[in-house]
Parts: structure tokens; C-alpha cells; sequence
């Protein structure tokens, strides 16, 4: 155990930055962009210290101000978190606006997500983590406006409302644990849970907190607004939000699930939200005809998959989530690029193999990983599930076999694309829409895919031993009251 100061530095340097960047943009024209790329650069050095530190001493936390938790404001990191928040710096870095944009506003709404998404996953109490995911949602809607169209704005102001009706409903959850326990900070909730969390009281705060943060997390039935945001908002936008913010709000219900809730009715209760997710995602998707909406309905899919492996109690139900989440980090925005350069009936895509085929290539092998073909990490992230759902009760026996129909029903609308990709006359278009150039991201993901596929088991095995440190209740609570000690 061990208490680090610095833990704060992912959190303050990109909010700092963010706040002082529209005055460096008013000193030259274009100063701002470099400004916010220097702020990424250096909050992703700092995350990648504490990263470190983290892995090899151990868990670690801090008390701001110093006042002794539980009072205190406590940040808590481990490899989970860690792993996140780095991923969440190379997204933004990643996915940083590549045009001659010199406006300010995208690039403190990008400061402000990544300073905003970090806190999310550190912060070890239930209040900051509803104003951390408030900070994330502001940003959010900003930056899905920033397209400029009246359909971006017209998606945005939904967002926001039915953002905002999950946000009272999680405040809702979070009166209703304070009113039973007394207190919000995780580690002291973890050690009272099982005596004042129980029965319905805790069912109903659990059920508010999940709806409220399963907004974000794309959750059944508070997912409506991904298919018009999606479509709307600048690709780059697109694929922070669904690879890597849907993520974040995810391992936040799994600390809750975790550390606060960990009673059959809450697992229970994702399980469901998980199935209904899966099931609705990939009929809808299959029935969609652009590449946008597909993509769209199967990240929410892709999502329920994901709160079904949360829902598993036990290290290994939270190993295959994370190597489920990792995995879709990777290839979902991966294809937002691809399906960006293409809008429209997705027989449109006839012949496109013809004029580019390494994009065809590509959208194949991300294809083929996330409906889960060995030897790609797709194939071992639905293994680790299904072990983990076939050694657990008959109710996630039901949900292994809606994965798996997902999964055949998944592979039905992608080879329907990819046989337009190879089949069919040349459309007209098909040679300016897909320019290997322009999909410079989506070529560095496929990349990191087949890297992955080449180290699977050092990725396992770290995978594997952050699930067991994520389950250990009694160490994370004991590092957390640490920290202001």
C-alpha cells in the first residue's frame, strides 16, 4: 500500500489546460491546437509515471487537502484505472482534430473530456464521481455539436435531455445510498454495504445509479441517442465516445457493482440490461442499411456484451469485460473512420475493394476479430466470456447463447457489406471515398489488433491479474482509507 501525490496530475494538468488554452489561442492564430497537443503530451507522460508507479508498488491513493478519508476527497488508482486513463490520453491524442481548426473550443472540450474522464475512474468516492461524469457529459455535448449542422445540433440538445434525465436519476441513487449509510466514500460503503445496502433500498439506489450512469455507458433502454449522435458529430468525436468514454462510465458501474452493491438482485439486474442490449443492438443493426447506423447499433451491442461479463461475479467475469472493453476500443472506431468516408445505401460500397483495397483488407480483419474468429483477440475476449458465463450459474448459460447468436447475426451484416466491398460493378464513387490517406487512425488501430494478436498471453496474464486486483474489496478499501492517513 502506498500514498501518491502525484495521482492528481492526470486530472489537473488537462482541466488546467483547458481553462488557460482559449488565452494562448488569442496570442496567435493556430497557437491554441499546439498549446492543447502540449497539454495531451505532457498529461499522458504524467499518466504513464503514476502507471508505472502503480505496477509496481502496488495500489495507490491520495487525500486532497490532506483531510483523512473518509471526510476527504480521496483519489484511488490501480492498474484497472490506470489502464484506462492511459487509454483515454492516446484516444485523445489519437482522435485530436487533424484539420487547420483554429478555434479553441473543440480543443478545451477534448482538455476538459480527458481531464473529466480521468477523474471518473479515480475518484473514490460517489460524489466526485457524479462531478467528474458531470464535467464528461458537458464536454460530450459540446463536442458532438462541434460538427456545425443543424442535425448535430438537433442530436446534442436530445443528449443532453435525456443526459440530463440519467444525471438526476444517478443523484437520485446517490441521496438514497447517503440517506442509508451515511457516507459516500467507497471504501466506507464496501465495509457497511452488506449490513445497510441490502433488500430493496439498495436494489432502488442501484437500479437509479445504473440507468443514470448507463447513459453514457450505452446501455438498454437509455440508448437512443447513439445512432443520431454517431451519425452527426465529427468522426474523430464518434470514436472517442463509443471506444473509449462508453468504457469509462462501465468501470464505474463495475466499482459499484463491486464495492458497493455486490448482492445477487444488482447482478442480476445487469445481466438483464446486458442481454436487452445485445439483442436490440444486433437486430438493429442487422437491419440497418449505412455503415453509420450499423455501427452505431452494434456498439451497443458490443456494450450489453460487455455488462455481461461485468455481471459475472468473480475475477473472471471482470477479466473478460476488460478484455472485451480493450477490444472494442480498438475496432469500433476503427470502423467510424471507415463507415466516414462513405454515407449513404450500403450497396454503395459495390466494388470498392477495386480502388482500395487495403481499406477492404482492413475492414475484414476488424470484421472477422470483433464477431470473434480465432486467432484474433476478438476470438479470445469472447472466450474468456463464455468460460467464465459456462462456469457460472444456468441464467448466464442464457446469456452465453445470445452472445453467440449476436455474434451470427453480426457476422450476417458485415459479410453483407464486405460482399458489396468485393462483389458488384465499381460504383462512381467508390475511388474518393476510400483513400488510405485519410484513414491514417483506422490503419494504426488495425495495427495494434494484429500486435495483440501476436501477445496474447503476456495480455492475458496482465489482463487476468488486473480482474483479481479490481475483486479484492478488502485491499482496494484498505488503500482508500490509507490515503488520507
Amino acid at each position: 500500500m502506498n500514498t501518491v501525490p502525484q495521482i492528481i496530475f492526470p486530472v489537473a494538468i488537462p482541466l488546467i489546460a483547458a481553462f488557460l488554452l482559449p488565452i494562448a489561442g488569442r496570442c496567435h492564430a493556430g497557437f491554441g491546437r499546439i498549446f492543447g497537443r502540449a497539454a495531451v503530451l505532457v498529461t499522458f507522460l504524467a499518466s504513464a509515471l503514476l502507471a508505472w508507479q502503480v505496477a509496481g508498488a502496488g495500489p495507490a491513493s491520495s487525500a486532497m487537502g490532506g483531510f483523512k478519508a473518509p471526510l476527504g476527497i480521496v483519489f484511488y488508482a490501480d492498474n484497472l484505472a490506470m489502464a484506462f486513463v492511459l487509454l483515454l490520453n492516446i484516444g485523445v491524442w489519437l482522435f485530436w482534430p487533424s484539420g487547420d481548426e483554429d478555434r479553441s473550443g473543440p480543443y478545451t472540450l477534448l482538455l476538459t473530456l480527458l481531464g473529466g474522464g480521468a477523474g471518473l475512474v479515480l475518484s473514490g468516492d460517489l460524489f466526485n464521481i457524479f462531478v467528474f461524469y458531470e464535467i464528461v457529459a458537458v464536454a460530450s455535448y459540446g463536442l458532438a455539436a462541434s460538427g456545425g449542422s443543424a442535425a448535430g445540433f438537433g442530436a446534442s440538445l436530445r443528449y443532453l435531455l435525456l443526459s440530463a434525465l440519467g444525471s438526476s436519476l444517478a443523484l437520485m441513487g446517490i441521496a438514497l445510498v447517503y440517506a442509508a449509510a451515511g457516507t459516500l466514500n467507497l471504501a466506507d460503503l464496501a465495509l457497511l454495504a452488506p449490513d445497510v445496502l441490502r433488500g430493496p433500498p439498495g436494489a432502488a439506489a442501484f437500479l437509479l445509479l445504473l440507468i443514470g450512469f448507463g447513459v453514457k455507458a450505452e446501455l438498454f433502454p437509455v440508448n437512443s441517442w447513439v445512432p443520431e449522435i454517431y451519425a452527426s458529430a465529427p468522426v474523430r468525436v464518434t470514436s472517442l465516445l463509443a471506444g473509449i468514454v462508453s468504457k469509462l462510465a462501465l468501470i464505474v458501474i463495475l466499482r459499484f457493482l463491486v464495492l458497493v452493491f455486490p448482492m445477487p438482485s444488482a447482478y442480476g439486474l445487469l445481466l438483464t440490461l446486458g442481454i436487452l442490449g445485445v439483442l436490440a443492438g444486433e437486430l438493429a443493426a442487422y437491419r440497418a442499411r449505412d455503415l453509420n447506423s450499423t455501427f452505431a447499433w452494434s456498439s451497443i451491442a458490443q456494450l450489453g456484451v460487455i455488462a455481461i461479463a461485468f455481471s459475472i461475479p468473480g475475477p473472471a467475469g471482470i477479466a473478460a469485460g476488460i478484455a472485451l472493453a480493450l477490444h472494442h476500443a480498438v475496432v469500433k472506431p476503427a470502423f467510424f473512420f471507415i463507415a466516414d468516408k462513405w454515407r449513404g445505401d450500403v450497396k454503395l460500397l459495390s466494388g470498392g475493394a477495386r480502388t482500395s483495397p487495403l481499406v477492404a483488407a482492413l475492414f475484414v480483419l476488424l470484421s472477422l476479430s470483433i464477431i470473434g474468429i480465432p486467432p484474433l483477440p476478438g476470438f479470445w475476449a469472447k472466450y474468456l466470456l463464455l468460460d467464465a458465463a459456462f462456469s457460472s450459474s444456468p441464467a448466464y448459460w442464457l446469456a452465453a447463447a445470445v452472445v453467440l447468436a449476436g455474434a451470427v447475426v453480426e457476422g450476417a451484416y458485415l459479410f453483407r457489406a464486405a460482399g458489396f466491398f468485393y462483389g458488384g460493378p465499381q460504383k462512381g464513387r467508390g475511388a474518393a471515398l476510400f483513400m488510405p490517406g485519410e484513414l491514417v487512425p483506422a490503419f494504426v488501430l488495425g495495427a495494434v489488433l494484429l500486435v495483440a494478436m501476436f501477445a496474447i498471453a503476456p495480455l492475458g496474464a496482465y489482463i487476468t491479474s488486473m480482474a483479481v486486483q479490481a475483486a479484492d474489496v478488502p485491499a482496494i478499501a484498505a488503500q482508500i482509507l490509507l490515503g488520507g492517513n
